[in-house]
């Protein structure tokens, strides 16, 4: 197991640099100069030059990577060139909002997911397969502005249950911060819901017929206790697909968070787009690769703890 672990933090280390080294070139070659961005109606030939020269845009780019690198392997992000604060103080500021929505869309999305998984699969046939392979197709198609306006107008136009706009931090009122939060995980965890449902109903049905299934029932072992062997041979799927929905929800989040107007990571990634500040967008990326690899890495010893077989693979 020690092997295994090993494997797979030096697997997370290796993917962080190559994400790392290629969101740099990819960025510099998207904002060649960003001094534009920076000084809006303000730019002129010797304003942009003197920004550069600040900055230290006008060194050759494998200068300027040498240096952004260095100072990343001892945790320094750099400075925003838009306010001159720091990028950790920057994320760190916004990324609970966008956090907080993740995590309260995962939940909706195992527990709601997981139990219409497990009752698809020990009924296929029934309404709710039906629901589950109808809505499969339906919700993960839709794209995710359009769900959250839908929500909107449902929910907060309409009916007036939740804020249409805006977030509370959970510091001000609990409640608050749940309702305000509420719409935007619902947006995003649809269709991870289904997705979810979709493959645990999969690993259920593929589970159910096995032979090992027609033992326990001829033991005279319980529906429940059946259900739970066959939940445990079924889960590492389905935690797979877990996982996974984590990339996708914190993608997904960038648009959720237009539309709801809240002050999280998807504001400052569209903010610093516009302006060309490079070492937000590093910082961004960087601290999103990094939750995606412990994401991986927990993921991997779960499944670990699951199937011994894939410690070996």
């Amino acid at each position: 197991m020690l092997r295994f672990t090993l494997r797979r933090l030096v697997s997370g280390l290796v993917l962080l640099v190559v994400v790392a080294t290629g969101t740099f070139f990819l960025a510099h070659a998207a904002i060649p100069d960003p001094t534009v961005g920076l000084l809006g109606s303000a730019a002129t030939p010797h304003a942009q030059q003197v920004l550069a020269q600040q900055l230290g845009t006008d060194r050759p780019l494998l200068v300027q990577f040498w240096d952004w690198i260095s100072h990343l392997v001892v945790g320094d992000l750099g400075t925003s060139w838009r306010n001159s604060q720091t990028v950790w103080s920057q994320i760190a500021l916004k990324l609970p909002v966008t956090l907080s929505v993740v995590t309260f869309a995962m939940i909706l999305s195992a527990v709601f997911g997981g139990l219409f998984g497990v009752l698809a699969g020990l009924r296929p046939g029934s309404i709710v397969d039906r629901v589950v392979k109808t809505a499969s197709v339906v919700l993960f198609a839709l794209p995710g502005f359009w769900v959250s306006i839908v929500l909107v107008i449902w929910f907060a136009v309409d009916l007036r249950w939740f804020p249409a706009v805006g977030y509370t931090a959970p510091t001000e009122s609990i409640g608050g911060w749940l309702r305000s939060i509420t719409l935007p995980a619902v947006a995003l965890a649809l269709g991870a819901i289904v997705m979810i449902a979709e493959q645990l109903r999969n690993a259920m049905i593929t589970a159910n017929r096995q032979d090992y299934a027609r033992t326990l029932r001829s033991r005279g072992l319980s529906t429940t206790r059946v259900t739970l062997h066959l939940l445990r041979n079924a889960a590492p799927s389905s935690v797979t697909v877990l996982a996974l929905m984590f990339v996708g929800l914190l993608s997904g989040a960038i648009v959720v968070e237009q539309v709801f107007a809240l002050p999280g990571i998807g504001a400052l990634t569209n903010g610093s787009s516009q302006n060309g500040d490079i070492p937000i967008l590093l910082g961004i990326t960087v601290v999103t690769v990094a939750f995606v690899v412990v994401v991986n890495f927990l993921l991997d010893l779960v499944l670990g703890w699951l199937n011994p077989k894939a410690r070996v693979q």
